[in-house]
């Protein structure tokens, strides 16, 4: 059964955990908040150090058993979420296989994401939130599910040049819809953080900053476009999640 975990309780029982566990979250912990860090992601450092952040582990993404992990960890998760702090977000980390991080390319590890999601969305049992749009063309949409909107965003070990969305095994954040209330266009803060992350992503990465991350709602913005970045500024012509779920209502 999988299981959600803190950062206080895996330093506190982090011995007992499976070596590609351990190595992940030590990993993870020296990207986002070790000595020297200047990892973009202003939220997730805070929400690392004032243990907001919530932690799953799964099995090799491209398995069924994958999928029922994260569906239970999302589930699980969607139940607690708000009693973790304001900078929430859930990490998952796969375990990735040499076959799968010796070979597989950025478009490779896109298909792959999207298709996690896709056979996510599948074995969820709640309907579609009646306030987010079911189309992801549109600047609302979200990716749901047990009836909460999540911003998922998808860390790989084939990036290199777009160095702020590596990581060495598949790693997936679902970061609640609701966290933003606070950090949007139309406050301050929520401008500060934006400015801050944008100016740390130009001088992290070896490509610019994506064309494509804009503001949640703008009429221009689609969200999807930001859930898996490619190593260069191209984006799909259209949204995987929808193509596979189309294909396979066929």
């Amino acid at each position: 059964m999988a299981e959600l975990r803190s950062k206080i309780w895996i330093e506190e029982h982090g011995a007992g955990l499976p070596e590609w566990q351990r190595t992940a979250f030590g990993e993870f912990a020296a990207m986002i908040a070790g000595p020297g860090s200047e990892y973009p992601c202003v939220p997730g450092h805070r929400g690392f150090v004032s243990n907001n952040l919530r932690y799953g582990f799964a099995p090799d993404p491209r398995t069924d058993r994958a999928v029922s992990d994260t569906a239970e960890l999302l589930s699980a998760y969607g139940e607690c979420a708000r009693e973790t702090g304001r900078y929430a977000s859930l990490v998952i980390f796969y375990e990735t296989p040499e076959d799968l991080t010796n070979t597989a390319d950025v478009r490779e590890y896109e298909l792959l994401f999207w298709s996690l999601l896709n056979r996510l969305h599948d074995k969820d049992p709640a309907p579609w939130p009646g306030d987010i749009p079911q189309d992801p063309g549109t600047s609302t949409w979200e990716f749901c599910f047990a009836g909460e909107p999540y911003f998922a965003f998808c860390a790989t070990p084939a990036h290199g040049r777009r160095r702020s969305r590596h990581f060495s095994s598949f790693l997936i954040a679902f970061q609640p819809r609701w966290i933003f209330d606070e950090i949007n266009e139309t406050t301050a803060f929520g401008r500060n953080i934006s400015r801050m992350i944008r100016e740390k992503l130009a001088a992290y990465d070896d490509v610019p900053v994506h064309a494509s991350l804009k503001w949640y709602g703008q009429p221009d913005n689609q969200e999807w476009k930001q859930y898996f970045l490619r190593d260069d500024e191209t984006s799909p012509s259209r949204c995987p999640f929808m193509a596979m779920k189309n294909k396979f209502q066929k």
